[in-house]
């Protein structure tokens, strides 16, 4: 009897997340590099931290910022916070924050009690004059509520648009005439730069960002983040906080080499362009199949309404995405997320299929 043969199963294409995407080329050759080397200071003593630390502020225009590395984006935003907040204040963001819907009371546990606040905002994002009518309403001086601290903004956001710097500023200034801090979660930073077009400076501290979680995980590290102090004073006893936390590595330099490498000859921004340039050709393939985007596409992530043919179209083809729920109630979305890694054939393939889809009617 013949064996049976079993048609090949498609190649997956890989859009739920960018966190799917592999550690990139430089940044694993450089772990490579750095695991030749035998010993080494620990805990962040060592001279690849020292240089990736400068390399950072360096991009930042930021000399005197206070670096802090890590290997967790949840970690980053959270102890970020836990430092800008005391353990009875509040923080507010938007109502589909990622520190909020996404990070499992991590805020809340180790700032050792704050709330964070949800605020409403088309296309993910808070505007200042919401945050400035919940502020004045807010109640102040009362030992019966808690108090303002900080607000939380993510560039790009979790819908994938991108505050402008205008935007930000405006934001910044509303926290400090009510006497908060601003921090921004920038796990996909490089995504909302190269869209912006400006430097990193003007998008951060130049605009009233005082606290930025800088990620490089979903954008070819392998596992690096940071929390940047622009204003030294805000990072008085954080070194404790990372270590009392868990987060303070024993190998910190296997960090640094990736924020190294991440940063050397602009390898930060070339992966980023390249992710943002294949959700652009992505998002105008669906909208030329007559499902245009929910929200701009303005990083690297693509929100659609499938429909069911649609649907059975891309699984057929091998597409994976992640289900996304649809505050407008009309319709669960899908979110399709592309990364340095992802392939611009792939990103064809999918447009051919939905532009014979859309022929066919």
């Amino acid at each position: 009897m013949n064996p049976v043969v079993l048609p090949e199963a498609p190649a997956v294409i890989h859009l739920a997340s960018d966190t799917m995407a592999a550690c990139c080329p430089q940044i694993a050759q450089a772990l490579y590099q750095q695991s030749g080397v035998l010993t080494a200071p620990s805990y962040g003593t060592d001279a690849e931290t020292a240089a990736a630390q400068q390399a950072l502020r360096q991009v930042l225009e930021a000399p005197r910022a206070e670096i802090f590395p890590l290997v967790s984006g949840t970690a980053a935003n959270a102890l970020a916070l836990s430092a800008m907040t005391p353990p009875w204040g509040t923080v507010y963001c938007h109502q589909a924050a990622h520190v909020l819907v996404d990070e499992c009371g991590a805020v809340e546990q180790l700032s050792g009690g704050a709330r964070l606040h949800p605020l409403p905002g088309a296309n993910g994002k808070i505007t200042a004059d919401v945050l400035d009518m919940h502020l004045v309403t807010a109640a102040a001086g009362s030992v019966h509520q808690m108090p303002a601290a900080a607000v939380s903004l993510a560039q790009a956001t979790e819908s994938g648009t991108v505050y402008s710097v205008g935007e930000i500023a405006a934001l910044a200034e509303v926290c400090h005439d009510h006497g908060l801090l601003l921090h921004m979660d920038g796990a996909r930073f490089a995504n909302a730069l190269v869209t912006l077009g400006c430097s990193a400076a003007e998008m951060t501290w130049k605009a009233g960002v005082d606290v930025l979680s800088f990620g490089a995980s979903k954008n070819g590290a392998w596992a690096a983040e940071a929390v940047v102090f622009f204003d030294p004073a805000l990072a008085g006893g954080f070194a404790y906080r990372r270590k009392r936390s868990g987060h303070l590595v024993a190998k910190g330099r296997f960090i640094g080499a990736q924020l190294q490498a991440y940063l050397q000859d602009d390898l930060w921004l070339t992966n980023a362009r390249h992710a943002n340039a294949l959700a652009q050709l992505l998002g105008q393939a669906f909208a030329d199949a007559g499902m245009p985007p929910v929200w701009p596409v303005q990083a690297n992530e693509v929100f659609v309404i499938l429909t069911p043919v649609v649907e059975a179209c891309l699984r057929r083809i091998g597409v994976e995405w992640a289900p996304w729920s649809n505050e407008s109630g009309d319709g669960d979305m899908a979110r399709f997320v592309t990364s340095w890694a992802t392939s611009e054939a792939d990103i064809l393939l999918i447009a051919e299929a939905l532009h014979r889809l859309s022929r066919e009617g």
